[in-house]
Parts: C-alpha cells; structure tokens; sequence
C-alpha cells in the first residue's frame, strides 16, 4: 500500500480504487507536459511542438475513456461504500477536469501558432510578457493542485482553496490590452488572441481549484463546491 494513504482519513485504498488513483495521476502528469510545451510555444514558436501538444491532447482523450471505464467496472464489481464510494465519484470529477485542461492546453498552443504569424512590435512584446507571468502563475497553481491530489492532503487542498485565483490577474491584464487598443486599433487582432489565452490561463486555475476542492470532498466528505460549506 502506498505511503501516501497511510494515516489518511479516507479508508485505505486496495485493489481497483488504487490502480485507479495511479490513472488519474498519470493522466494528470501527461496534461501537465502538455501545458508546459503549449506555453513554450511563444518562447519557441515551432509546428513540431504544436504536433506534440496535439498528440498528447490525443493520449488524454484516450486515457479519459480508459478511467472512465475503469470507473464504471468499480462501480459495478466492486461495490464501494461510504469513503471508497466518495473516492470514486471524485475520480470520476477529476477525469472531467483534467481533460478540459488538455483542451485549454491545446487551444493556448494554436493561439499562440497565430500570433507568432504576425508582426511583434513593442506593444507585443509587452502583451507576451503579461501573458508569460500569468502562465507561470498559472502552472505553479495547477503543480499545487496536482501534488495535492498525489498525496490527498486536506490541509494543503484548504490552503490553495483559501488563495487569490487568477481571476484578478486576468481583469488587470485585460484592462492593459485594452488600454492598447486605444493606443493604436492595428493591435486588435493580436490582443483578441492574447485575451483568449489569457482566459485559457485563468481557466487552468479554476480547474486547480476544482481538484482540490474534489479531495477536500473525497478526505472529509465535505462539499466545498461553491463556497457553500466550510472545510
């Protein structure tokens, strides 16, 4: 039995219920690869890694249905009850999560493709930056949220659901592109998709927030969706 269970307040873990924690951690190492390159994309603008981030959208569509049968012959063999049967409808939650998050993975990447097609100035440059710390930002959230669900630490889950979201970042960063539209309406078309990734980059934090809000619910039972229950 791994280490990570032991002393854990939901039941320990056997069987089926484990091998699909392993599941859901390796589709979440295969979304986190996929972010990374999607962002590298303005370092390093290049249709061989545009390739590559599709191929791994592939691999986490095909791992999804993978849980998600996985999901469906625990719940019909196994039987699972009380903490064991909150562990798998979380799982079942997480799959969700972290397939959109390949999506937004993979629409950053094609926006980013359009962008470097047209013409940087300084204004672009200044927009590349803002969109580089948000998605730092963005990754150290969803690194967080994927230790968390590693270890199903509840104190830890609490502590990234009581942080700032990116929600603000977004507003502030969106008030600056606007601001160079009014300097010069040429801008338009590149901060549209600017505005597009950062909206993917804010997204990439709810859905952080998401799983750890599912192992809060899966540890203690409590239902933290919403704010409407304490942790």
């Amino acid at each position: 039995m791994p280490a990570r269970f032991e002393g854990h307040t939901l039941r320990r873990f056997d069987g089926e219920l484990n091998r699909l924690h392993e599941e859901i951690l390796r589709m979440a190492d295969l979304v986190t690869e996929e972010i990374q390159l999607a962002l590298s994309t303005f370092q390093q603008p290049d249709q061989e890694i545009l390739a590559r981030v599709n191929e791994k959208e592939s691999q986490v569509d095909r791992l999804e249905k993978i849980i998600d049968n996985a999901i469906t012959e625990v719940l019909a063999t196994e039987g699972p009850l009380a903490g064991d049967l909150r562990a798998v409808m979380a799982f079942s939650k997480m799959v969700t999560d972290l397939e959109r998050l390949g999506d937004e993975a993979a629409r950053i990447a094609q926006l980013s493709a359009r962008i470097c097609n047209q013409e940087i100035g300084l204004t672009g440059t200044y927009m590349l930056r803002d969109i580089g710390i948000m998605g730092d930002h963005a990754c150290a959230l969803l690194g967080e949220a994927f230790e968390i669900l590693h270890t199903l630490d509840l104190e830890r889950a609490k502590v990234l659901l009581a942080s700032n979201d990116l929600g603000k970042e977004f507003c502030t960063s969106f008030r600056v592109l606007t601001s160079y539209v009014l300097e010069d309406t040429r801008n338009m078309r590149y901060i549209v998709n600017s505005v597009m990734i950062l909206k993917s980059l804010e997204r990439i934090g709810d859905h952080a927030r998401n799983l750890a809000e599912y192992v809060v619910y899966m540890v203690s039972g409590n239902d933290v969706r919403h704010g409407d229950n304490d942790a």
